[in-house]
């Protein structure tokens, strides 16, 4: 496309997610316009519309499908939608940003991947977490053969305080809609497919999350195509704040990430020393890296090449989670070879 030319977009979904990526899009990255957003709920689309001085608010995202003057979308709606949208979208020529997971049915994941196949046009998955700078810095240093040949990779993935069941009852379950990051991540660090996984888990935050069929803390073991062993751990609820590290050790050494604090200062008295706490959530802790994903969509489109996360690195998560929740199910390793 004409680099001097702004990119249009249209964001579809006006919740949480969809007014950060609106934001950022619209103040944060050069050479694009946000031309409309779109939400089943006008009001919520008109105030995000309002605040970003966006001149289209809309309750039916077709408007923006038919709009030829828009360029591209951001798919910010409810998970039920995304795939369904995803089609529709790629039909309409519009290059694709979808939030994970784009479903939770692998018929409808490979539609959607087979219709934006057929449209030839971009399609990205909000794998956020990658464009993090402490976790790109560990994957570029496994990458470069600084830790040798990776042999254990440890994830800890604890928010701080659990979701409402309303949401746990939509949502897939913990695998589907938190640990799902960790599985994408752990195949982006390691550079290597996962092959089997298992799983134990349990209710030990809110009883009400296992009522609604549903786990709240999980200890999860991957096993990789070249030979490494992961390891996940998941809670709902970390009461000290968002706790987000991981460590690959290998042949030649270790790389880890630690948590981001809230400020770097360090308290030491004879009784102990002291620091801040973690940033409290995903809010905080990720904001640079939701900015970093969309400027890197953007320049997929401006540049014509692949999105750095593509279909298929949102379709395998899925799969991993599928397999996950199945060995929860039937307390035994699970290959994903069962699953796809």
């Amino acid at each position: 496309m004409n680099e001097n030319k702004s990119l249009r977009f249209g964001v579809i979904g006006a919740g949480r997610i969809g007014k950060i990526h609106a934001e950022n899009l619209a103040t944060r990255i050069p050479g694009v316009e946000v031309a409309a957003i779109a939400d089943i709920d006008l009001k919520a689309a008109q105030e995000t519309a309002a605040r970003l001085h966006v001149p289209s608010a809309l309750a039916d995202y077709q408007a923006i499908l038919t709009d030829p003057s828009i360029d591209a979308i951001a798919i910010c709606s409810s998970t039920d939608t995304h795939a369904r949208i995803v089609v529709e979208a790629a039909a309409a020529g519009k290059h694709i940003f979808c939030e994970k997971p784009i479903d939770h049915d692998l018929a409808k994941i490979d539609a959607a991947l087979e219709a934006v196949n057929k449209a030839q046009v971009k399609l990205q998955i909000g794998f956020n977490r990658r464009f993090d700078a402490n976790f790109r810095k560990v994957r570029q240093m496994v990458a470069e053969g600084k830790v040798g040949k990776p042999h254990i990779l440890r994830i800890t993935s604890r928010d701080p305080a659990p979701p409402p069941v309303s949401y746990v009852k939509v949502s897939g379950g913990m695998f589907l809609d938190m640990t799902i990051h960790d599985f994408d991540m752990a195949r982006y660090l390691i550079g290597s497919e996962v092959v089997e996984v298992y799983v134990a888990a349990g209710v030990m935050v809110d009883p009400a999350i296992g009522e609604a069929g549903d786990v709240d803390t999980a200890l999860i073991t991957l096993r990789f195509e070249n030979g490494t062993i992961g390891t996940i751990d998941n809670s709902r609820q970390a009461v000290y704040g968002y706790d987000q590290r991981v460590e690959v050790f290998g042949s030649g050494g270790m790389v880890s990430a630690l948590n981001n604090l809230q400020d770097s200062h360090i308290y030491s008295t004879a009784d102990g020393v002291y620091s801040a706490k973690p940033l409290y959530f995903f809010l905080e802790r990720y904001m640079e890296s939701f900015i970093t994903e969309m400027k890197e969509f953007v320049q997929s489109i401006q540049e014509d090449k692949a999105p750095p996360v593509t279909g298929i690195d949102g379709r395998i998560p899925v799969v991993i989670g599928m397999a996950a929740k199945k060995s929860y199910l039937e307390n035994r390793p699970v290959l994903l070879s069962e699953v796809v």
